[in-house]
């Protein structure tokens, strides 16, 4: 048996309204429930003393997560995003200070990277459509990422706008807004008082003090047997996310097509499987799990082991794991 070191927690930024609980007690217990949102799973599980208060708790995180779809989903046509990609290459954007803050972080992690992270990536990523098995030409695929480039967002914090520096170019904070709203549910939670919680979504979690005397318990899954573990990480006070190549994919002439793009090329690394990032908040450990994906393992591992408060657990592409330091001193659980 290991102990994973307990790490450090950032609150993440606060949310604009949360609602007064509940008064009057009623008996405190567990209290979860699972909704779709944002294209993917939200769950959240916390203890109340006052199980009333605990639903109004959770009734305010699954509020915070629908409003963060509204302004972010590059699928509705009146959310901030769509208006972004639709108009940012002929004007400058006005955009909500959470928009600018979001995208203005995300260039730092591109800087960070050297591109690895890049939410342009989406130039060339709404050409896939992975329930559909549609991937781009070559020729479409070359046009795409031609336009793909952290460089050409043009943001004036002045003005607090956004511009594009060129036709075709698309932005998708898909690798970023989970973690976000996992940060937000959070904030909202420890602001209600709630001090034993995990806030979920899809591949992306963030959790609250422990589960009442022991750690949360997160498995890291056989990225190749949904019914299998590679590993299971204690923890306490963090952040994870995982990403795959089974969460979107198809076949097509022998390769795998899968969500993760590198920027680089517009199409889907080959060399890992999933990775896996404990940080401080949900923002940083989903973003850096992107960079390790399209860095590789060797490059990828040293770029994580370069950033203070974070863990990587790495599945390659021949199914072997991998470990950083940090978590391989404390030592994961082995799969039972």
């Amino acid at each position: 048996m290991f102990a994973m070191p307990k790490l450090s927690f950032r609150t993440a930024p606060q949310p604009a309204v949360v609602p007064h609980l509940p008064a009057h007690a009623v008996q405190g217990g567990w209290c979860r429930r699972e909704e779709a949102i944002m294209g993917t799973a939200i769950s959240v599980e916390l203890w109340s003393d006052d199980r009333d208060a605990g639903e109004a708790a959770i009734d305010a995180v699954m509020a915070e997560m629908h409003r963060i779809d509204q302004l972010m989903s590059p699928y509705k046509p009146v959310s901030e995003l769509s208006i972004i990609n639709r108009d940012a290459a002929h004007r400058a954007v006005p955009i909500c200070a959470e928009m600018f803050e979001l995208i203005a972080r995300s260039l730092r992690f591109s800087k960070l990277s050297d591109g690895a992270f890049d939410i342009t990536y989406a130039s060339a990523g709404h050409l896939y459509d992975y329930r559909e098995r549609v991937k781009p030409s070559d020729a479409e695929l070359a046009q795409a990422v031609g336009a793909i480039g952290w460089q050409h967002l043009q943001l004036d914090r002045a003005q607090r706008t956004i511009g594009f520096a060129r036709e075709g170019v698309r932005i998708d904070l898909g690798g970023f807004a989970k973690g976000h709203a996992v940060d937000h549910g959070v904030a909202i939670l420890a602001r209600l008082g709630i001090r034993h919680a995990i806030v979920s979504a899809g591949g992306d979690s963030h959790v609250l003090g422990d589960k009442r005397g022991r750690p949360w318990t997160i498995a890291v899954r056989d990225p190749r047997n949904a019914d299998a573990v590679v590993a299971v990480l204690p923890l306490e006070d963090v952040a994870i996310s995982t990403s795959g190549d089974y969460e979107r994919f198809f076949e097509a002439d022998g390769v795998r097509c899968h969500h993760v793009l590198d920027p680089k090329t517009g199409k889907s690394p080959d060399s890992i499987r999933s990775v896996t990032i404990l940080a401080d908040d949900g923002l940083t450990s989903e973003a850096l799990s992107k960079c390790l994906f399209v860095m590789g393992v060797e490059r990828g591992m040293a770029f994580i082991e370069a950033q203070p408060g974070v863990d990587a657990v790495v599945v390659d592409a021949h199914g072997r794991l991998h470990f950083s330091s940090g978590l391989l001193a404390g030592g994961p659980q082995a799969p039972h």
